[in-house]
């Protein structure tokens, strides 16, 4: 097939890029690099089903045309901004990549009758209130604008699928990590720490730390969005991504440093936005798609401290 993966040389990005070659297919990657790196991709580039890596945005419509023109299959659209703090301190950013720039593919994709997999995010829902988890009917609840802008950009997605039928998919991981994400700024809490740990510097945690997360690591995050575009059975559908386990921030530190002295609790950043329990239930997809995490969080954790020792020049 004939894809296009918008955000394809962010962290991600590049793992759904690698999935899409290593399955045959040819890829157009489309990429501004406000998050993503060349150097992430730099080993796919010699692939020559890669067939073009375009710097640019999606809020470009003479570019979205440009490459439209090679009539895609699907469209993967994992651009957008991606900091919950940056998305308050400037809304007006986060809204255009994460919902003009969403309405600009939309549009794209419906000349062609292309399917677009939406990347949207965990961050839209409210807390998780039990260990069943949060299943796709859970409650949402935008805390933030970068929540705000995802559900904006869901709304528009499901739109097109109900007023002309073109096949769409709506994505939420859960908190995703692994080789290749950045160990500075925020959403990459292992990497981070991890980082922290091999630095020998000490781990700092928001707040009281009794806040939650469900980590997916990223190759498992890669197939859950790849599967996705192939199966028609999820179109028109909201899939949730996650590992089926939750771990406190606490014991997350815990897990990495093995030291109580070497963790320092430090004031949230930004507290409202915070979602105190982020557990993912991912029946339907494991339904649908039949798909499934495959690395246990331990074994993650390996893999990502392993890469980063070695790729000290890519974090």
């Amino acid at each position: 097939m004939k894809v296009l993966v918008t955000g394809g040389a962010g962290f991600i990005g590049r793992w759904v890029v690698k999935k899409l070659l290593d399955d045959g297919h040819m890829v157009w990657i489309l990429d501004n690099l406000s998050n993503g790196r060349k150097e992430n991709i730099v080993n796919l580039l010699e692939n020559e089903n890669l067939k073009e890596f375009c710097i640019g945005d999606i809020k470009d419509k003479k570019v979205l045309k440009h490459l439209f023109d090679n009539k895609f299959d699907i469209c993967y659209n994992l651009a957008a901004s991606i900091n919950v703090q940056d998305s308050i301190d400037d809304p007006q950013t986060t809204f255009d990549n994460d919902v003009v720039g969403t309405f600009n593919i939309l549009e794209e994709c419906r000349k062609y009758n292309t399917k677009l997999v939406f990347m949207s995010t965990c961050m839209v829902y409210d807390r998780a209130l039990n260990n069943e988890g949060i299943s796709e009917e859970h409650s949402t609840k935008p805390a933030s604008p970068y929540s705000g802008s995802k559900l904006s950009g869901e709304n528009m997605v499901l739109s097109y699928w109900h007023a002309y039928k073109m096949p769409i998919v709506i994505i939420r991981p859960f908190n995703t990590y692994g080789p290749f994400q950045k160990t500075g700024g925020e959403g990459g809490v292992v990497a981070i720490f991890i980082k922290q740990k091999l630095e020998g510097k000490m781990l700092n945690i928001y707040g009281d730390g009794t806040q939650t997360r469900d980590l997916l690591y990223v190759e498992d995050c890669a197939k859950f969005v790849v599967d996705s575009g192939y199966s028609s059975k999820v179109n028109g559908e909201i899939i949730n991504g996650g590992l089926g386990r939750d771990i406190t921030i606490n014991d997350l530190a815990h897990l990495i440093v093995k030291s109580e002295k070497c963790i320092k609790h430090v004031p949230h950043i930004h507290p409202q936005s915070e979602i105190q329990k982020l557990l993912c239930n991912a029946n339907k997809a494991k339904k649908l798609l039949r798909w499934e995490p495959s690395i246990s969080l331990e074994e993650g954790i390996r893999r990502t401290e392993e890469w980063i020792k070695n790729n000290p020049l890519l974090i």
